[in-house]
């Protein structure tokens, strides 16, 4: 695990500074972006320099020492750092969003724990579902409880950021039957964290194993679940944001190199130009790859205003937490789109030489089709066709 000067931390005080603070971090993540990808390499400097930037804790409340800056805020951050690299900019992506649970079903004293552990620059990681249950909701792990203590006995995959982490968020199930997300120290000594994930796209995510055997738990850590439930919130919606703004910024990415790679090309001869930059048909799919990317953008930011403008509410209503996650799941299906669709013609228009290896292009399709495969749009598409036909409001998870 990397090693984190706590003393250096950046505290974020508002939208600007966030912004500011993720133009820095991705300016050095993109140094080394290509060599990580291609040797698998984690990125420990980039997630430590995420961290000392004061960038983790960017949504915690402001009475606890936090900026909470803007969800638009919190999107343009998403996509400038995964513009960069998209790898980096997963990693962090579980952990704001656990934030968020645990300022809904948290105590005080748990939220006034956790917070100071991220504005101290530490890191939380979720130790992600189970990969041989019938579905990402089911749980094998189990919490038990011996003599007043608690114990954690598991096994997750999908554990994005784990490598990374000083803590560990994992979801088990209670002696009485119900889910409860306990938060556990990544150093302990029963807890074996595994970079297996070899997908072939999101490579240097430490996506992989977190083995789990008898451990001890403090109480102070463990959320009932339960509380999720209680009244309506848009927590889905908040979640899926941040997938949108690192498809958007994996596109962002693409589309940049789309045009690099077209004046480097050479001309089809049938064209009769002289560069490839005046081919036609060149033309008119540069121009239908920036119509996908602005759409995918003002999606993007019209679904964050709307969330900005619920956090002003003291609570919401199942038809506005809906509407949160309807305008969330229209804007996931062009930034979708977008970043699959550009990454691919980054291949087609650039010729032959944008397939070398060197060049690393394939990384773009390669990111998105496997970060596009975590919340599948066809869903999406359900959800909307059922909310705008039939009234029927989207499920209450963290999938939509």
């Amino acid at each position: 695990m990397s090693r984190l000067t706590f003393e250096k931390v950046h505290i974020i005080e508002n939208d600007h500074d966030a912004i500011n603070a993720a133009y820095h971090v991705a300016d050095f993540a993109l140094e080394g972006r290509n060599q990580r990808d291609q040797q698998r390499v984690l990125p420990l400097a980039e997630i430590d320099l995420f961290s000392q930037s004061g960038l983790g804790g960017i949504r915690i409340p402001k009475q606890y020492g936090g900026a909470f800056v803007s969800n638009k805020a919190l999107a343009h951050v998403f996509r400038i750092v995964n513009k960069a690299d998209s790898s980096v900019g997963q990693i962090p992506q579980n952990q704001i969003a656990l934030l968020n649970m645990i300022q809904i079903m948290g105590t005080e004293q748990q939220k006034k724990f956790l917070y100071s552990e991220i504005l101290k620059g530490k890191r939380l990681a979720n130790g992600g579902p189970e990969r041989h249950t019938k579905d990402t909701k089911t749980l094998a792990t189990t919490l038990t409880i011996e003599n007043g203590r608690y114990f954690v006995d598991g096994e997750k995959f999908y554990s994005t950021g784990s490598s990374f982490a000083h803590w560990l968020a994992i979801k088990a199930i209670h002696p009485e039957g119900h889910v409860v997300l306990t938060i556990v120290d990544r150093t302990a000594d029963s807890v074996e964290v595994i970079d297996n994930w070899n997908g072939f796209g999101q490579r240097t995510t430490s996506s992989g194993t977190v083995k789990l055997q008898h451990v001890e738990v403090d109480p102070l850590l463990i959320f009932d679940e339960r509380l999720l439930g209680n009244q309506p919130s848009y927590r889905g919606a908040y979640s899926q944001l941040m997938q949108v703004a690192i498809d958007v910024g994996i596109a962002e990415a693409a589309f940049a190199d789309t045009l690099t790679a077209i004046h480097k090309a050479r001309p089809v001869v049938d064209a009769q130009v002289e560069k490839a930059s005046f081919e036609h048909y060149t033309l008119q799919e540069v121009g239908k790859s920036s119509v996908f990317l602005d759409a995918a953008i003002l999606l993007l930011d019209e679904a964050a205003e709307y969330l900005d403008e619920l956090d002003q509410l003291e609570a919401v209503t199942d038809e506005q937490a809906a509407k949160a996650s309807i305008l969330v799941a229209e804007a996931k299906v062009y930034a979708n789109d977008a970043a699959l669709h550009i990454s691919e013609k980054l291949l087609e228009l650039g010729g032959s030489r944008s397939s070398l290896s060197q060049h690393n292009l394939d990384q773009h399709w390669r990111n998105a089709r496997v970060h596009t495969l975590h919340d599948p749009i066809r869903w999406k598409l359900h959800a909307l066709g059922d909310y705008y036909l039939n009234h029927k409001l989207p499920a209450r998870h963290a999938w939509i």
